[in-house]
């Protein structure tokens, strides 16, 4: 049965899409909205101030294990950055860029793989300084470095966020899903529009790849870059001037990191052919716990005994990370999970023995006869969803809605709910998570190659829009 609770749902769910679609916070929104439903739904003013307040420690309880994985990667690289192992990393892939084409390779490889683990937000300064300026000096236009990193990073790592598992876990509480089921299918379709977008991107931008440049010509473009080769410099003569122990560290550091790190991928990939394996939660909690053995590793390395104050200072530094990327999305998924039988009786205090609602999900079935059931438009109309709540610029704060939509329509079409919410995922971070909207992280990735951020928004347009189109297209014919 349709209620007045119902409606206000509809009603401000309606009003956060508007208000994304003006590039505009919803946060207000969110806690506005649940304040007035918890209030309407149990009659009482109290009633509201409760929900307002429950909703936000639901989300908050459900969502930390996503801030605790980004604040031990994100520490984890602090303290690589103290002892110049994070530097040593990309040093030796520099010797493979030989010429503008397989400089573009070796930037999406390298972007996408370094994003996967660290994000590409901390990804983005380190391949900006040691590689975007060696592609550009064997013939890559700048535009061709920015795209090439854009689009693998922000893009294809982020969009499948298949390590640290933050975007999958968004979808699947909304969805009512597994994340493994999320994330499976998201890294499927992340890959799919990636090569896609990619390979246009390099059609568009081959006939500009030129010959390696002269070193008048490279020191020339070195000097437009915002991390120019006077401070590459500073950083290499530091490496040189260390001391014999600190060379040493850094350097099996340098070798430790990403061998550790690999063996995760391969220790999660195996085990999804067991029994047992590390699914959602266990996942997260495998990648954070190698990457809080690396940190204690590599913070006593450099600082011997006081490593014990400085391990605090790249915690502190990787909260404060987390916190500024995820928090805003607390009062959204709690918004969202009020739509959710499985957390609204919670929010609102519903009492033992009394059914909690579902106002999405009811919403959805009272008008479910009416809605074509048509698989095609169905995700179609969730990709777009998606891309409209990424126009805020953040990519994240969308995932509570179309995980929720997805799980509300995907029994009327026929499709996998996962399947639906991995579609959302993709339209709402390949948009909101630095591709083509020009106010987001995109902004450092032109600043780190000397290109205008405007136009690499639009030359990235055309070929992201085509890869998820693909993946859609994809999705709907094997799910």
């Amino acid at each position: 049965m349709i209620t007045l609770s119902h409606v206000l749902y509809a009603l401000v769910t309606l009003s956060i899409i508007l208000v994304m679609f003006f590039r505009r916070g919803v946060v207000i929104p969110a806690l506005f909205g649940t304040f007035i439903i918890g209030w309407v739904f149990k009659g009482d003013l109290i009633s509201g101030f409760k929900a307002v307040y429950n909703a936000n420690l639901t989300a908050a309880k459900e969502l930390f294990t996503i801030f605790l994985i980004i604040t031990f990667m994100v520490a984890l690289l602090a303290s690589l950055r103290d002892i110049g192992a994070d530097r040593r990393m990309i040093r030796p892939i520099q010797k493979f860029i030989v010429n503008g084409h397989i400089a573009f390779l070796v930037l999406a490889v390298i972007t996408f793989v370094i994003s996967l683990f660290f994000w590409p937000t901390p990804a983005v300064p380190l391949i900006g300084a040691l590689l975007i300026p060696s592609a550009i000096r064997v013939g890559l236009p700048p535009m061709g470095a920015a795209m090439a990193v854009a689009l693998a990073g922000q893009g294809m790592a982020l969009s499948s966020d298949y390590i640290m598992q933050v975007a999958p876990m968004l979808s699947a509480s909304g969805a009512g899903v597994s994340t493994e089921s999320v994330a499976d299918k998201a890294v499927i379709l992340s890959l799919i529009t990636g090569v896609v977008a990619l390979s246009i991107a390099y059609l568009l931008n081959r006939k500009q790849i030129k010959e390696p440049l002269s070193v008048s010509d490279s020191d020339a473009v070195a000097e437009n870059l915002i991390i120019n080769s006077a401070e590459q410099s500073e950083v290499a003569a530091t490496l040189e001037e260390a001391t014999p122990y600190m060379q040493k560290w850094s350097k099996i550091l340098a070798l430790l990191v990403p061998l550790s790190m690999l063996g995760v991928m391969i220790v999660m990939a195996v085990s999804k052919f067991g029994n047992g394996g590390l699914e959602g939660g266990d996942g997260a909690a495998f990648v954070g716990g190698v990457a809080i053995i690396l940190l204690i590793f590599s913070t006593t390395i450099f600082k011997k005994i006081n490593a014990l104050d400085k391990i605090s200072d790249h915690l502190v530094e990787g909260f404060v990370f987390a916190f500024k990327a995820m928090g805003p999305i607390i009062p959204i998924a709690g918004f969202f999970f009020l739509g959710n039988s499985d957390f609204s009786g919670s929010i609102l205090s519903v009492g033992d023995g009394v059914a909690a609602p579902a106002f999405l999900f009811e919403l959805v079935a009272s008008v479910q006869d009416n809605i074509p059931a048509n698989s095609f438009l169905t995700a179609f109309g969730i990709l777009a969803i998606g891309i409209v709540t990424g126009l805020d610029g953040s990519g994240f704060s969308g995932l509570p809605l179309t995980g929720s939509l997805s799980g509300a329509l995907a029994p009327a079409v026929g499709m996998d709910p996962s399947a639906l919410a991995a579609v959302g995922q993709m339209g709402a971070i390949w948009a909101g998570g630095g591709t083509f909207i020009a106010w987001s992280s995109l902004v450092a990735v032109a600043g780190f190659a000397g290109v205008s951020v405007i136009e690499l928004a639009r030359k990235n347009f055309l070929p992201v829009i085509a890869g998820l189109s693909i993946a859609t297209i994809v999705s709907v014919i094997v799910w």
